[in-house]
């Protein structure tokens, strides 16, 4: 008798090669055909209220009924996002742990690392989608006489230490763009000042207590600008938007090169297959054209990327990299 005559043998070789991982390609591929069959958890890197936790929630809410499972939000704030992605960096490669990537997360804490770099945004992360771009403004408080943008850059120039400029926080996208400005505007003297979170600086700004700010475009700072109580000079933007139309592009201002924007995406970690990452990105995109997440977005002041899958992300961030790795290098900005 042949040792392989009995037909048994391979098949009980191969119930055992299933039980030890070994089996064969096409079994893996079958398990991956079924995902999700488990609840997903994403992962949030910043504290409950602000612009990207809206945005995570949103695609949570929206996306999981085009992924018949539950999308279960888990804030994990800190060290300007950078405890969040690591966590997801560091996390089996199945697709159910997924972060709310940034700008703060992909591009400000890899180039302003004050030490080695706990993450690599290109090396241990694969892109799943851009959800939504929101651009930068400049605004002054009603204590400011000026009245456009280049007016802003003539007081800041005759009367040096002045015109200070409230942002988010020391590395916050605030602050790359308060710099971005400064050296664009001829390298004023213009106090930085840092505060901790949008909010505080918001509230200061309105005040009074500082007489200029860089700020997201959101909602409330469109309505404050229509009700006087602020003033947006210019939008960091490549051109005008509907809900604020009267505002100025820094571009038309006379400051082509600064455009500044905020993107949240989707990530998962690198070696995620390629079979999960597509089915992540067509759920969103059905959420996006079905299930109005992009009107949504839209009306807490976002831009919405309807078409921004894996390899355009890719591209995109590698591209903010290279965009902001100046910038940052000139300003000396320095994460702990």
């Amino acid at each position: 008798m042949h040792l392989f005559g009995d037909s048994l043998l391979p098949r009980r070789l191969l119930a055992l090669m299933v039980l030890l991982g070994l089996a064969p390609a096409q079994h893996s591929a079958l398990a991956q055909s079924r995902y999700p069959d488990k609840p997903i958890r994403l992962v949030i890197p910043f504290a409950p209220g602000g612009e990207t936790d809206l945005i995570g929630r949103l695609w949570a809410q929206r996306t999981a009924p085009y992924l018949a499972q539950s999308v279960v939000v888990d804030n994990k704030g800190g060290a300007g996002g950078a405890i969040g992605a690591l966590e997801v960096a560091r996390a089996k490669a199945d697709g159910y742990t997924l972060l709310v990537g940034t700008s703060g997360t992909h591009v400000v804490n890899p180039l302003a690392s004050s030490g080695a770099a706990r993450f690599d945004p290109a090396r241990d992360f694969a892109p799943v989608t851009l959800v939504s771009l929101t651009a930068f403004t400049i605004v002054v408080s009603n204590a400011v006489p000026a009245r456009n943008l280049q007016e802003l850059i003539s007081l800041m120039r005759n009367n040096p230490g002045k015109y200070a400029w409230a942002s988010a926080g020391t590395g916050s996208m605030a602050h790359l763009a308060g710099e971005m400005f400064r050296m664009q505007a001829g390298n004023p003297d213009i106090p930085h000042v840092p505060y901790k979170g949008a909010g505080p600086a918001l509230q200061d700004l309105i005040a009074g207590h500082v007489p200029v700010g860089m700020m997201v475009l959101t909602k409330s700072l469109q309505a404050l600008h229509k009700s006087g109580k602020l003033r947006i000079l210019s939008l960091a933007h490549e051109q005008r938007l509907d809900a604020i139309s009267d505002v100025p592009t820094t571009g038309e201002a006379g400051l082509p090169e600064m455009k500044v924007a905020v993107f949240n995406g989707i990530f998962a970690p690198a070696g995620t297959a390629p079979v999960v990452i597509d089915t992540l990105y067509q759920a969103t995109r059905r959420a996006m054209q079905e299930g109005g997440l992009a009107r949504e977005l839209e009306t807490a002041g976002a831009q919405v990327l309807t078409d921004a899958g894996p390899e355009r992300s890719r591209r995109f961030v590698e591209d903010e990299v290279r965009k902001w790795t100046p910038v940052v290098r000139a300003s000396g900005i320095r994460l702990e």
